[in-house]
């Protein structure tokens, strides 16, 4: 059974050996403040580095989740005011995590399944808070509109959620102030860890919201995070396990290239959206084209989703279920680097059949 949830989604081929190796060798046990554990950290976000071209003015650290990192990322970086783009569950979340943490955010919401056209964002936000990938819905940010956003908002901390979408994405992080994802998605791996890629303005901000007696979290607040990442450690007992993982699934993609990884997840992605737009009885939830996820294409099979959910499972592709609202009106397929072209060849041709 091919995992096409959108995660945590299927492993990556090689992680089964890694993690073979990792038992032999001891990792689950070292010290995570031992000169190994450091030389794992530095492997790991190095390879980071190479990967998602990640400038040198930016620092790598480990939560335990991206869910973790909204919540970081609105302590350390908020004193009143966030500005969120709202365009399904995942980018709403965001938002009601700053509520929750007595802010005063604001937002731009728009219906699931669009984007947004030209956006006006309040003077005095602090933050401008961007979802990438929405992967309750399939819709996607362009790179011109996340990168005219800094154009625009000098003065903000632009700060982008690409769960479901790196290592796809190649942003110029010239345009953004920090991006953060899970490694459950694409990178094929179990879910337990959380990666935050931050510059030194969200890290001055932080200190100032500090330096006014304000809370900024404890153990996995940024100036912590950062003066430990210095030092290749983590403040805590990290996944020092999933930090392993990753360091090696990042050099598998780097021996791939980050260039064949794209191209193989754009035709992917246009297989099976040809075949959605092609079927009598499906079609793509997200209509305007420019808009659509390549990381995750959500299908729009009202009555017929749970006789095509059958049908794919009996033909041995697992499809994930639709989320909160659409959960019995939509199917949702993970394109990952895990996912080879084979196999969505193969589940095209079966969703060909479906009647």
């Amino acid at each position: 059974m091919i995992n096409f949830t959108p995660g945590p989604s299927q492993l990556y081929f090689t992680v089964q050996d890694h993690v073979k190796k990792a038992f032999r060798d001891g990792i689950p046990s070292l010290s995570h403040r031992g000169k190994q554990f450091e030389s794992i950290f530095a492997e790991t976000t190095e390879g980071l580095r190479s990967l998602l071209n990640i400038s040198s003015n930016y620092f790598i650290v480990f939560a335990g989740s991206a869910s973790e990192i909204w919540e970081r990322s609105i302590q350390n970086l908020v004193e009143e005011k966030s500005f969120h783009l709202v365009n399904g569950a995942f980018s709403k979340r965001f938002f009601e995590i700053a509520q929750q943490l007595n802010k005063r955010p604001d937002k731009s919401e728009v219906r699931a399944g669009q984007s947004f056209e030209k956006i006006q964002i309040p003077t005095g936000s602090e933050l401008i808070a961007l979802t990438h990938n929405e992967t309750s819905t399939g819709v996607s940010l362009s790179m011109p509109f996340i990168h005219s956003v800094r154009d625009e908002n000098p003065g903000s901390l632009v700060v982008v959620d690409a769960v479901s979408s790196l290592p796809f994405p190649d942003f110029d992080y010239s345009k953004v102030d920090a991006v953060f994802f899970s490694v459950q998605k694409g990178f094929g791996l179990p879910a337990g860890l959380g990666v935050w890629i931050v510059n030194e303005r969200c890290l001055a901000k932080s200190e100032q919201l500090l330096s006014k007696g304000l809370s900024i979290g404890s153990f996995h607040s940024l100036p912590t995070l950062h003066s430990h990442a210095l030092k290749n450690q983590t403040p805590e007992t990290p996944n020092v396990l999933g930090i392993y993982l990753l360091g090696k699934v990042v050099s598998d993609f780097l021996r791939k290239g980050s260039h064949a990884i794209r191209k193989e997840t754009e035709y992917k992605a246009a297989i099976l959206y040809q075949a959605l737009e092609a079927h009598p009885l499906i079609k793509p939830f997200v209509t305007n084209k420019n808009d659509r996820s390549k990381t995750v294409i959500v299908a729009e099979c009202g009555e017929r989703t749970a006789a095509l959910s059958t049908y794919l499972q009996a033909g041995g592709f697992f499809p994930g279920d639709g989320y909160g609202e659409f959960k019995k009106r939509h199917l949702r397929f993970a394109n990952f680097p895990a996912h080879s072209k084979e196999q969505f060849e193969s589940m095209v041709d079966v969703l060909a059949t479906f009647q």
